[in-house]
Parts: C-alpha cells; structure tokens; sequence
C-alpha cells in the first residue's frame, strides 16, 4: 500500500473531511466547557481507545520511542491549545484560513531547519493552496489576540508535522501514535487543572467529544502517522489544507451558508493544488529550493 500512492492519499483526505466536520462542532461547544477540559477528554478517550483495541502496544513503550513520541505530543497539544483558544476570541473563517497556513509554514522550516529541498512543484502547491484557503475562509482582517494565537497554533502543527516525518519511518506507527496522544492528555489535563477539570455539562459536548476522540483523534492520526513514514512533509501539509474545502462544503449542506463564487473558486484551487502535488510528485523541474549552512 505504501507503494501506491493515491491510498495513503485517499485515507487523508478522509482525515480533512473528519477535521473540517469536526471543526464546525467546535465553536459552539467550546462555548459550554472550558478549552483544556475538552481536549482532555478527547485525547483522554482517544488514548484509552488506541491502547483498549491493542493493548500490546504497551510493551513497544521504550524509552526512545517514549521520548520522541512525547515531544511530537507536545507539539500537537500546543497546536490544538493555541487554535481552541484563538478559535474563541475570532471567527472560524479566521482560524480556518490562519491554521491552514501551516501548508506554508511547513515548506518553509523543512528548508530552514531541516535542509530539505523544495521543489517547483512543492512552492506551485503551496502557492495555490493558500490562495485557495484565503478565499473559502477569510473575510477581512485584523490582528488581534485570537488571529495570534491561531497563527502560534499554526507553526506548532507544522513542527508536528516535520517531527512525524523525521521519526514516523524508524518507529513503530501504532505506538508512536499512542504515545503522542497520550502526551496531548496529559499536558491538556494539566494545563486544566488550572482552571479547574470540568465535566461535560450535556449530550451534545459528550458527543463532540465522542467523535472527535474516536474520528478525528484515534483514527486521524494513526492515518496521519503511517502516511509520514513515507511521504513528504509538503505533500501531507497540502492535502490537509482539504479540511477548509469540506469544512466550507458542510457549512453549506448542515447550516445552510451561501455557495458562493470566492468559495467555489476557493475550493477548486485547494483541490488544483492537492492534484499537483500528487500527480506531480517525481516529475519536478530542476527548480528546487534548499537552505544550506
């Protein structure tokens, strides 16, 4: 499977469908239970969940994969505690276009710290995707404390990124998911006892939590962790940026948003960009750009 490349690609964009499902949800119950509490039991279940359906797992917690697995923890919980936070204090176009701005962000560490080389094609990609994302998600701008801490969340999800295609390929997948995870659990119950650890107050928060645990956490990213072993940083980063398309597509089916021609436009360049960077991957001109010491 590894050697066909539209699977691993297919089961991604299941993952931005879950995410961009899973995004509309949030806004308003993050309205009824404090950030950390949330993502604590998300992560919680997710963790339990991981370990419930393979509890072998436990015995491939060595001290090596324990140790890179909890900073690319670290990283994710940053991510989702800065974006749930910034998504409070600003729009969810806002934080939709600002998130997705790890597609451009990741290129560009990968270069920077990492000497990774980024083609014509990756930057073309890259290019269209943002352009694309800017139209299905942003409407006016202003910088204020949410638009900040969503870009901060932006940057630690691009660093997640780059750490799982450094380390995904020389570990085991299903336990350096669990691991990850699990960090992402502590840190964020940690982070609310602060506030103090809150229980769901109705239904509709257990069930937000219940489907983004098993959906968009537990099976998100072991998705995302075995893709990594082998694909390029650029390319997942890409065709993740479809959680904004079908973010902006349930929009319009479940809560009934307007179709319009920027957000049509947006759409069909965000899918152009994922095209070119599958498609195109392996044929790129002697265009590349790499940063060496």
């Amino acid at each position: 499977m590894r050697s066909n490349k539209f699977f691993p690609a297919f089961l991604l964009i299941i993952v931005a469908a879950i995410w961009g499902i899973a995004f509309i949800s949030m806004k308003t119950t993050l309205e009824r239970i404090d950030v950390y509490s949330f993502l604590s039991w998300r992560f919680i279940f997710a963790t339990a969940l991981l370990i419930l359906i393979k509890p072998k797992v436990l015995k491939e917690f060595k001290l090596p994969i324990l140790k890179k697995g909890s900073l690319v923890g670290l990283f994710l919980s940053a991510g989702y505690i800065f974006q749930s936070i910034g998504l409070t204090k600003t729009t969810v176009g806002k934080t939709g276009f600002i998130t997705g701005l790890y597609v451009v962000i990741t290129p560009l560490l990968a270069a920077l710290f990492l000497k990774k080389r980024v083609t014509f094609w990756d930057w073309t990609s890259v290019a269209i995707a943002t352009v694309g994302l800017g139209l299905l998600s942003f409407k006016g701008f202003g910088i204020g404390l949410g638009e900040l801490l969503v870009l901060i969340s932006a940057i630690f999800f691009s660093i997640h990124i780059l750490a799982l295609s450094e380390w995904a390929a020389e570990l085991d997948v299903y336990a350096l998911a669990t691991i990850q995870l699990g960090a992402c659990a502590t840190v964020t119950f940690l982070a609310s006892l602060f506030k103090g650890f809150e229980t769901p107050p109705d239904n509709g928060v257990w069930k937000a939590i219940f489907f983004t645990a098993i959906f968009a956490t537990a099976f998100a990213f072991i998705v995302q962790t075995w893709t990594q072993s082998f694909m390029p940083a650029t390319t997942v980063a890409v065709i993740l940026t479809l959680e904004a398309v079908f973010a902006a597509g349930f929009g319009i089916f479940i809560l009934s948003e307007e179709l319009t021609v920027r957000v049509a436009l947006g759409g069909i360049l965000v899918l152009a960009a994922m095209y070119l960077i599958i498609f195109l991957e392996g044929k790129n001109p002697k265009i590349e750009v790499s940063y060496h010491d």
